[in-house]
């Protein structure tokens, strides 16, 4: 990347350690690795997932794949319209065909990426090798890129070996939220020996350790590092929150001072502070927390609450 390509990064991000008594009263040091200041578009991790994607692509359009409220096709969207790509989304949900978009779609159609919309039993069936090629030829996106949902593939969990690079050495425990795995494993390969990453699914079903034992191998042959998932914290699934949470993410903003995006951060951030409550970091430990995004200028969307 070249100070004149329009997604060069601010890298390496900050790391910043934040005193809060809920960690400290137990000899806990909290610390925030700022991935969400990387790109002021392509936000945290994806930037570091996108970037190895659009370098395979060689300039061919992309497409890829999401729901309603996908932070991954909003970065998509832009990345095409900040180098010219022509960008596709497959979105699940065919009911939403006939509906105004939301602004997460919104944004996505004005930075110039075709909606796609299919229905939900063929989107999970879209890892088949012939129902993809079904939904690209229905997207008329046949010769294009394939970027999978949320941009996890072996390219970008080598992408994400960096950030564990960036960490290493720094704190004992390193924690991401996590979607579909990617970050996780390019995280933990990257860390030094001695450290672990930890991992907090945002979705409920128990499935994402052996989605990310499956990228590691894809990516390096074997699992790598020291991984586990804490998946306690997920709050009823994607996009879903509870006015606990979004108390806390609050509350986490007025003593800190930082943006807590309600998808992901907030469900670790919450994550991190009750395992800190219970006793689950030995005295002494830092835990680094990876901010992956910030709030979408309109939030009011993002979750909904039950």
């Amino acid at each position: 990347m070249t100070s004149a390509d329009p997604l060069a990064p601010a890298l390496p991000s900050p790391l910043r350690e934040v005193r809060d008594n809920r960690f400290s009263r137990h000899d806990v040091r909290l610390l925030l690795k700022r991935d969400d200041l990387i790109h002021p578009e392509l936000i945290g991790n994806k930037w570091r997932k996108l970037v190895p994607n659009i370098e395979a692509a060689r300039g061919r359009a992309l497409v890829t794949f999401g729901g309603a409220y996908s932070n991954h096709l909003r970065a998509t969207a832009a990345a095409g319209r900040l180098l010219g790509l022509p960008t596709i989304g497959v979105v699940r949900g065919d009911e939403l065909a006939g509906r105004p978009l939301n602004p997460s779609l919104a944004r996505c159609a004005a930075d110039g990426m075709r909606l796609h919309f299919t229905d939900r039993a063929t989107y999970r069936r879209k890892g088949e090798p012939e129902t993809l090629a079904a939904l690209l030829h229905a997207a008329r996106a046949e010769g294009a890129y394939v970027v999978p949902e949320g941009g996890s593939n072996a390219e970008a969990v080598r992408g994400c070996v960096a950030l564990g690079e960036e960490l290493a050495d720094r704190a004992e425990v390193v924690a991401v939220a996590c979607g579909t795995g990617g970050t996780l494993a390019g995280l933990a390969a990257g860390l030094a020996p001695g450290q672990r990453a930890l991992g907090v699914p945002v979705l409920k079903g128990g499935f994402l350790a052996a989605e990310v034992r499956a990228l590691q191998e894809r990516a390096f042959g074997a699992r790598t590092g020291d991984w586990s998932l804490e998946e306690r914290f997920h709050f009823g699934g994607y996009a879903r929150t509870t006015p606990e949470l979004d108390a806390f993410a609050a509350d986490f903003e007025d003593r800190h001072g930082v943006p807590v995006e309600r998808l992901y951060v907030a469900k670790l951030l919450y994550a991190l502070t009750a395992l800190a409550e219970e006793g689950a970091f030995p005295r002494g430990t830092a835990v680094a927390a990876v901010i992956t995004g910030h709030p979408f200028p309109d939030s009011t969307f993002q979750a909904t609450s039950r």
